[in-house]
């Protein structure tokens, strides 16, 4: 069974809406080689309809950071979308055929590396509260965001994580990597 996971830069109080806005200055070089190891896993990705839009028109043509955006760019995409249609313009980029949760379970089901969300909070919640999330990482940023939408919200049903892996960065971020624990 292939594994789905999630990564997400997380500020101290719990945002995780364009990091960009917050995390550039303590991003470093444990959180790029962090990246890479996941590169070399994930042989597919998944994107809700806004990470879509906001990627497809970055990344195709972006230049700052040629390995990433050469791996995403190549990398086989699913969409999950109730707006769009027709044919995606985005190389490598396909609309999910059938309701997220069924179409995320039958990937799981097929041969290959690993799944990954990218770009979606939406997608991450509903696959997390699922069941359908092998691996959260939280790469969590010495930083308060103060503002921006949070992974977590009031009245999400209690579940339980099991701590997978935890690194301490040299700029004091801290890479946290839980597991839905099972049974719970």
């Amino acid at each position: 069974m292939r594994k789905v996971t999630a990564g997400l830069f997380y500020s101290v109080d719990g945002v995780v809406e364009s990091p960009n806005l917050w995390q550039f200055d303590s991003f470093d070089e444990e959180l790029g080689a962090g990246m890479h190891q996941m590169m070399v896993r994930v042989e597919t990705g998944l994107l809700g309809r806004v990470g879509y839009e906001q990627w497809a028109s970055y990344w195709p043509s972006a230049a700052d950071d040629a390995d990433f955006g050469e791996f995403i760019n190549k990398l086989p995409k699913f969409v999950a979308s109730r707006t769009l249609s027709g044919e995606l313009e985005w190389q490598n980029s396909r609309l999910m055929d059938a309701p997220l949760e069924e179409f995320v379970a039958g990937l799981r089901e097929g041969d290959g590396g690993e799944i990954a969300v990218f770009a979606s909070i939406s997608l991450t919640r509903q696959l997390l509260f699922a069941g359908l999330l092998d691996t959260l990482m939280l790469m969590v940023h010495p930083v308060i965001a103060g503002s921006g939408r949070k992974l977590f919200e009031g009245g999400d049903p209690v579940t339980r994580l099991e701590l997978q892996d935890s690194e301490r960065t040299s700029k004091g971020n801290m890479i946290l990597s839980y597991g839905v624990r099972p049974g719970a």
